[in-house]
């Protein structure tokens, strides 16, 4: 296994580490939400080097073009699954996006399973898809974290502003997520005919 595989591995394996941190008891786990963060930055770090390590080492192989794209689905589902618990994101939105990436990886499957066993690798819209989403769920945290000051934003409580922002991310991820997911089954519309 080479570097870039190993690092989408790690990644995997931080999930876990990241919902310990944001689900435990916080009697337990002092600054759990801080922690979580850091964990998820880690991660979200993996993601963008091990791209860059597979490319600029020709390091680019099926298994990482197949785990790459799955390992941020795996992130991003545990975080959304946190936020579900939390009461930080609507169910229906969580629904939406998980649905999406079962059905990419549905089309993903059905292309390596052909004769020719084509693989489909992210595309910049899933790729813009994945960074938004990574990029928005550190911001929610993070307002989650700053939501114990009594600070004051834009006229709004820092738990308003919170809840504000967190919706507005919500939104924009699930519209960039179905739009990304639509491209994909379009765009690989004949793998699903069987052609």
């Amino acid at each position: 296994m080479n570097l870039a595989n190993k690092l989408t591995v790690l990644r995997i394996v931080l999930v876990p580490v990241f919902v310990v941190f944001m689900l435990v008891d916080k009697a337990y786990i002092h600054d759990g939400f801080i922690w979580a963060v850091l964990v998820f930055i880690i991660a979200g770090i993996t993601d963008y080097i091990d791209g860059r390590v597979a490319r600029n080492r020709d390091m680019v192989t099926k298994f990482g073009e197949f785990l790459d794209p799955l390992a941020d689905k795996v992130l991003v589902t545990a975080a959304l699954v946190c936020f579900l618990d939390l009461g930080w994101a609507p169910a229906w939105m969580v629904i939406v996006i998980i649905t999406r990436d079962f059905v990419v990886s549905g089309v993903r499957l059905v292309a390596v399973g052909r004769r020719e066993k084509t693989v489909i690798a992210a595309d910049k819209l899933g790729k813009l898809k994945t960074a938004v989403t990574m990029f928005g769920i550190i911001i929610i945290i993070a307002l989650n974290i700053a939501q114990t000051s009594e600070t004051a934003i834009i006229g709004l409580s820092i738990g308003d502003f919170t809840a504000l922002t967190t919706t507005i991310i919500m939104w924009i991820i699930t519209l960039l997520t179905v739009i990304s997911g639509v491209s994909c089954v379009l765009k690989n519309k004949q793998v699903l005919k069987g052609e």
